[in-house]
């Protein structure tokens, strides 16, 4: 890693440290209650939703409420959707008139959004989409329309220096809908080159085009690439996939499908959530893993209830087990996955117990480094523990679950905690060798006591 690398990664430890951030999906689809992406999915008159948006005034829409929620929630960034797919923009652009600026709203939401969560102390970010539905260039292209695709790409490259010029510092930009463009229809490179100009220490994420040159892609529907040229995060939506040549961060719903507000969809519960953001502190390490956990407002801009609760209670979580989460460093050290996920931090393990059996004793094999104490995180209660050569014993657990979510125990170590072979080659992974010696030791044959006849 060069010195301007490692600069960067210092500049970009707030991403790491944060582990947990807000996506807002929110635009005048949020009226139909079909999702974001109604006007192309129902082939909508283009015309009629132009009329619907153009009169679309979310007049409980609070940033401040927001941005409460969202520290209260335990996250540490937010990200807007400044203009999706329809291509409504939420800011005072001086590219269009189609902008809730212009249009019955006669407000600017980016800047109330930007300025509400600065003040909560929250990370900024902006979503912005390459592609809108309404332009025919934009689906033509510079091969068939070379002059109406000039004067797009003018148009995205304006709309997106705007963004990153008059709000202040941005730390997160998330492009999408790229396709089917590619990043030298887009100029992306350059455009990147630009924004960080104005914005140094800006993170931005992936979806930059399809390269020939570069051999790497991030389309509209999440995927990583395979270089660390085109972006500086991934951002796989729906999965959790850990990015092995960039920071990452998931992206994820709340509800079971769609991201802008829909009527009737179904709410994942709140134990689902928050282990989605174990999973992603567990497999992110020093290179991200992060969650992006989306919330689709109401038409009216008021944030649903069942997202409020379900977001209040993974926040609550937090209070007492965030050193779990915030700034960690990865973990699934050992083979924990019957009862649930680890991270790791300094000389601290933590264990992240999903499936509380009520026993009065854990058994962890294969940590190999001396443990110091034990400590029931929930609680604080300290635990006896007794370590026979690479098994910890902990003992003295309640038989009742310490909390609705997850319990958490703190292993604190003598120095990093390390594994053994059998924490570092899991299940159908491994030299197959080891499985031979541990079976060998029951005996070699199919009878009950290995013994052969």
């Amino acid at each position: 890693m060069t010195e301007q690398q490692r600069t960067f990664r210092e500049g970009w430890k707030w991403f790491t440290d944060s582990r947990y951030g807000m996506f807002i999906h929110f635009g005048p689809y949020a009226q139909y209650g079909r999702g974001e992406q109604v006007l192309f999915r129902e082939h909508l008159d283009q015309q009629e939703y132009a009329r619907q948006a153009c009169e679309w005034n979310p007049a409980f829409f609070d940033a401040e409420l927001w941005a409460y929620t969202a520290r209260k929630a335990g996250m540490k960034y937010a990200c807007l959707t400044t203009r999706h797919h329809d291509g409504y923009c939420l800011w005072d652009t001086k590219t269009t008139d189609y902008s809730s600026a212009k249009q019955a709203a006669g407000r600017d939401f980016v800047r109330e959004f930007t300025e509400a969560f600065r003040k909560e102390g929250l990370r900024v970010g902006l979503y912005y989409s390459w592609i809108d539905w309404r332009i025919p260039a934009y689906f033509d292209g510079p091969e068939k329309d070379p002059e109406g695709w000039a004067v797009m790409k003018d148009y995205l490259h304006a709309q997106v220096e705007e963004l990153v010029t008059n709000y202040g510092r941005i730390d997160h930009f998330f492009f999408d809908g790229v396709w089917p463009r590619s990043a030298e229809d887009l100029d992306s490179i350059r455009l990147v080159e630009r924004m960080k100009q104005i914005q140094p220490d800006i993170l931005v994420n992936n979806r930059l085009g399809l390269s020939p040159e570069e051999k790497a892609h991030a389309d509209g529907g999440g995927g990583s690439g395979d270089s660390d040229v085109l972006g500086d995060f991934g951002s796989p939506e729906h999965v959790i996939e850990p990015d092995q040549h960039r920071l990452w961060e998931s992206n994820q719903v709340t509800t079971w499908r769609l991201w802008g507000y829909t009527n009737g969809e179904r709410w994942r519960p709140a134990d689902l959530l928050l282990d989605m953001l174990c999973e992603c502190a567990e497999k992110g390490g020093a290179s991200g893993g992060n969650l992006l956990l989306n919330v689709g407002p109401q038409p009216d801009g008021q944030l649903p209830p069942e997202f409020v609760e379900r977001a209040l209670q993974i926040g609550q979580w937090l209070e007492v087990h965030g050193e779990a989460i915030y700034g960690s460093d990865g973990g699934n050290l050992t083979e924990f996955i019957t009862y649930g996920r680890q991270t790791m931090k300094d000389n601290y393990l933590y264990l992240i117990i999903r499936f509380w059996d009520g026993r009065p004793v854990l058994r962890l094999a294969d940590l190999v480094t001396p443990v110091r104490s034990v400590t029931l995180l929930t609680t604080g209660q300290k635990l006896e523990f007794r370590q026979e050569g690479d098994v910890l014993w902990i003992e003295g657990l309640p038989k009742e679950r310490p909390t609705a979510l997850f319990p958490v125990i703190r292993i604190e170590c003598e120095g990093r905690p390390e594994t053994n072979q059998w924490g570092r080659e899991r299940l159908w992974t491994g030299d197959p060798a080891r499985i031979a010696d541990w079976a060998r030791s029951r005996g070699t044959s199919v009878y009950v006591d290995g013994q052969p006849r």
